[in-house]
């Protein structure tokens, strides 16, 4: 008799699986229009998503007037952290142009999304991530994105220095001024009170520091709502505009893709132009100005081959004043404190803490994931060190990707070795014996 077999099938419901759903949105330019397109969005897709009753709701998360060729936007970083984390199973995007213009960090993306299983779709493009030919796709029609972003800029530029060649300004942004519709400068009376201050202030033998210092004990704030430095005082002290003449294409954009902006240093010409505006400051007293500031320059800075530099001279700003942090020996060891609290004191820098050398060595290692700190390596590719609140290093790299680093302190008990626990013990011992 011939042997049967017969697999058994259970008739097991299958239960839908419900999807952690988010949507990413961005515009880049932060005009009313713009605005009220980025609030469309937003709430398009909180109602599409919660609408699905497969679909879980994860959020929506915005960038207001960032460009799609930088992938340093907060809150498209934050939603990769999500996902990293597990915590989202498919995002939804408008359109490629809104995820990234910038081909590379597109691909870079989306595959990176792929190997962790979310899949991104694109709705004016009808395109799944996760499908057999989306990444294809993704990348010709990414390429296409790129090189619109790069028109665009082109054209800018161009409408740019065709006004400078005219003796006209494009764009400002300064205390004092504002740009009128048809190009032109106009003062801002209340403003223009704070600018003929910190000239007048100068001129009668007032320092840059105290200036600012007086500014800010009387909280008067700068045209980006933040505190007085001696480089924002500097900044008014020799900006010609002031004194109704203006100099034209100061600096410049890198490239599209970065956009980082460089001091014109003859690579593209300038444009100077006379009595282009009604001054605030009468041009004999801004070249007074310029003369005492010149003269106060050279009496107060120091020969350079005094000056000692060390591999994070320079990168390191405090995230409260905005100041250098500088380097000091301390009777517990080497450390980099914010030379505002340093000189000043913590009144004028509350937030700032120094940090050990020995942790920004460590946290070098562990953004540039090398064994050993190595000089070389550490100024070519960190642009710029930021820290933002204690305990926490921010590190801007040369390509524009930034990467945190944070710690926590280790408590005294924690900290003491076996030797210093037994000299501890050894105290008290003693202490003991000789008390009454």
């Amino acid at each position: 008799m011939a042997k049967t077999v017969e697999r058994v099938k259970f008739n097991t419901p299958k239960i839908p699986k419900v999807l952690n759903v988010a949507a990413y949105a961005r515009v880049s330019s932060g005009k009313d229009a713009m605005l009220h397109s980025l609030e469309a969005q937003v709430r398009f897709y909180s109602d599409y998503i919660q609408s699905r009753h497969d679909w879980h709701f994860c959020g929506v998360y915005a960038d207001e007037a960032m460009t799609g060729t930088k992938s340093n936007r907060d809150n498209f970083q934050l939603l990769l952290q999500k996902c990293r984390e597990g915590e989202i199973d498919l995002i939804l995007c408008k359109s490629i142009s809104r995820f990234a213009r910038n081909t590379v960090t597109l691909l870079e993306t989306v595959r990176e999304l792929k190997n962790l299983g979310i899949g991104v779709i694109f709705e004016e493009q009808n395109i799944n991530s996760l499908s057999s030919d989306g990444e294809l796709m993704l990348t010709i029609l990414a390429s296409f994105a790129q090189e619109e972003s790069l028109s665009v800029s082109e054209n800018q530029k161009w409408r740019i220095r065709s006004d400078f060649q005219q003796g006209k300004v494009s764009s400002m942004r300064m205390l004092g001024y504002k740009r009128t519709t048809d190009g032109s400068l106009e003062i801002i009376p209340e403003e223009a009170v704070i600018v003929k201050r910190i000239f007048s202030d100068y001129l009668s033998g007032i320092g840059k520091l105290k200036i600012a210092n007086m500014l800010n004990e009387e909280r008067i704030l700068t045209i980006n709502g933040c505190t007085w430095t001696t480089e924002d005082i500097r900044r008014i002290l020799q900006n010609e505009k002031y004194a109704g003449n203006m100099l034209l294409q100061k600096s410049y954009r890198e490239n599209h893709i970065t956009k980082k902006c460089r001091k014109n240093s003859g690579e593209l010409p300038q444009y100077y132009v006379e009595e282009s505006h009604e001054p605030i400051i009468e041009p004999q007293i801004f070249k007074s100005v310029q003369e005492l500031f010149k003269k106060r320059s050279e009496l107060f800075t120091p020969p350079k081959s005094t000056v000692s530099v060390y591999p994070f001279t320079g990168k390191i700003k405090c995230g409260c004043c905005n100041k250098n942090y500088r380097r000091k020996t301390t009777v517990t060891g080497i450390v980099w404190i914010c030379s505002t609290y340093n000189t000043k004191g913590k009144k004028y820098c509350p937030k700032s803490k120094q940090i050990p050398e020995e942790k920004l060595y460590t946290a070098c290692c562990e953004v540039l994931v090398i064994s050993e700190f190595d000089e070389e390596i550490f100024q070519s590719k960190v642009q710029q060190i930021i820290i933002p609140a204690p305990n926490r290093i921010k590190f801007i790299f040369s390509d524009s990707t930034r990467k945190t680093v944070e710690w926590k302190d280790r408590s005294r008990s924690e900290s003491w070795t076996e030797d210093m626990r037994k000299i501890a013990g050894e105290r008290s011992k003693k202490w003991h014996e000789q008390s009454p």
